[in-house]
């Protein structure tokens, strides 16, 4: 099952020749979630073919760069009409802003859009996997970051050995896989855990929006298959990072260190490295090896982690 994360704006405050403001999607099987739209995010969704069929839009917080391009994308979405409902989220206070770019870009709304504030205590459910909240630090109003999270799946049934008991393929396989202990023709009972292994982790994202690094990001990230973290100073900068409420290169790739994440994105680069983040490689790469800077357009496929329990094994 596919999960995959694009970045259409990959640039802090402002846009520059070669990146936009701040947005980035996670398509889960077909299911589009965008997280933040800056200025210039439909150009970018037509450029990198990202699909308009978005469920729901969730803001990290209400600063311009993250916000302006919504009043565009609703406007387009209505002269495509599309009917379909949507959500527009973001933390507690950004309702009254989200309404009126809501009111400004549609001037007659062909489809229901809600506005939703979560704080960080709540999480919103699709099913198959649910988002996240975490409070993060940049500045006096709340904003959040986001973790996509997939339960845990179930162990991989291994059919070899199911042969090997005389149990028959078709429906008792699928018990045992469900976790039923399963009586066969000649009176054995087979419980799953002799065909059925370990369960096995399901995959989480995480996109911190702007912040400083705090233990938050820390604790939802633990272990995490990718980390998308703002990345807007190198070193050199990192009194001014401090002062603004964001990170730098380091600072990120301390805190995926300590989370022991599998993959770590640098994201929301000031101008000054937009064509050569160089620096920001570099000093982050000296802590957490399994860094990249993110760049406009890059798609970043998240897999579930191979073990050695799944060989010769199956889902049934």
């Amino acid at each position: 099952m596919s999960l995959t994360l694009t970045l259409l704006g990959t640039s802090a405050s402002r846009p520059t020749v070669e990146r936009n403001v701040a947005s980035a999607v996670l398509v889960r099987e077909g299911e589009t979630l965008m997280f933040d739209c800056g200025e210039g995010t439909q150009r970018q969704m037509m450029r990198y073919g990202v699909s308009f069929s978005l469920r729901d839009i969730y803001f990290t917080h209400m600063h311009a760069d993250h916000v302006i391009g919504v009043i565009g994308l609703l406007r387009t979405m209505a002269l495509q009409g599309r009917t379909e409902p949507m959500r527009l989220i973001g933390p507690v206070g950004a309702g009254r802003h989200l309404k009126r770019a809501k009111e400004f870009g549609v001037d007659r709304i062909t489809f229901p859009v809600e506005i939703v504030e979560l704080d960080a205590a709540a999480r919103v459910d699709y099913g198959e996997f649910h988002v996240v909240p975490f409070p993060v630090d940049h500045g006096p109003s709340l904003s959040l970051g986001y973790a996509l999270v997939e339960p845990a799946r179930k162990g991989r049934f291994n059919p070899d050995r199911a042969r090997e008991l005389g149990i028959p393929e078709g429906p008792l396989w699928g018990q045992i896989h469900r976790g039923q202990t399963v009586t066969l023709p000649d009176g054995r009972e087979i419980a799953p855990a002799e065909l059925v292994g370990p369960p096995r982790p399901g995959r989480t994202a995480v996109i911190t929006g702007d912040t400083r690094p705090c233990d938050a990001t820390v604790e939802m990230s633990r272990g995490a298959d990718l980390l998308v973290h703002e990345a807007t100073f190198a070193d050199e900068e990192a009194e001014r990072a401090r002062e603004t409420g964001h990170s730098t290169a380091r600072e990120a790739a301390d805190v995926a260190a300590r989370a022991g994440v599998r993959r770590l994105v640098l994201t929301h680069l000031s101008a000054r490295y937009s064509r050569d983040p160089s620096d920001l490689v570099r000093e982050a790469r000296e802590l957490f090896d399994n860094a990249v800077v993110a760049r406009d357009g890059m798609e970043i496929d998240v897999p579930y982690r191979d073990t050695a329990a799944e060989s010769g094994a199956a889902d049934v």
